[in-house]
């Protein structure tokens, strides 16, 4: 009997397979959350895959397959970007949870990513959980075009915070 699991592989067609998870059909706009996944020598993950799910979304994309999911593969040049609705959500909340899929990974990641600009973040139970040096790392800030930059770091001095489920 074989020790591989499902979470120790995504591939080697992933980026085919949940094209599907990709797209967003939401006619009140969105907000664009971009940037490159690193490992842990700095380098860019060229063959990731990111999944993003915003339960507050579930209400504004009943339509959908699955409300409020969205999986993004990296790019060549470590590049992803997600389009997620904009959502009533609870101050202080991530805007979206994230797991992670990547090459060396023996089980996927989980972190969450917050709105650098969102009034409510000193009121957030999560970011409360973690050292104040390294809120950062969860937080996406505003660009000049609207969108939002985060860049995930799998390993290094500048680690995103990556959380345990229990």
């Amino acid at each position: 009997m074989s020790n591989i699991t499902t979470s120790q592989t995504i591939g080697p067609f992933s980026h085919e397979a949940w094209k599907w998870a990709t797209e967003l059909n939401a006619s009140a706009g969105a907000i664009t959350i971009q940037g490159i996944i690193y490992d842990g020598a700095g380098a860019p993950i060229n063959d990731a895959q990111i999944e993003s799910w915003q339960p507050a979304a579930a209400g504004a994309e009943a339509a959908a397959d699955i409300p409020g999911f969205r999986r993004v593969p990296s790019g060549e040049d470590g590049g992803f970007r997600f389009q997620l609705s904009k959502a009533e959500q609870a101050a202080g909340e991530p805007v979206a949870y994230i797991t992670v899929f990547a090459r060396g990974l023996v089980k996927h990641q989980f972190t969450a990513v917050f709105l650098a600009d969102d009034a409510g973040l000193s009121q957030s139970a999560i970011l409360e959980q973690v050292p104040a040096a390294r809120r950062a790392t969860l937080l996406a800030a505003p660009q000049p075009d609207g969108s939002y930059r985060w860049d995930i770091h799998m390993q290094g001095e500048r680690e995103t915070v990556f959380f345990d489920y229990k």
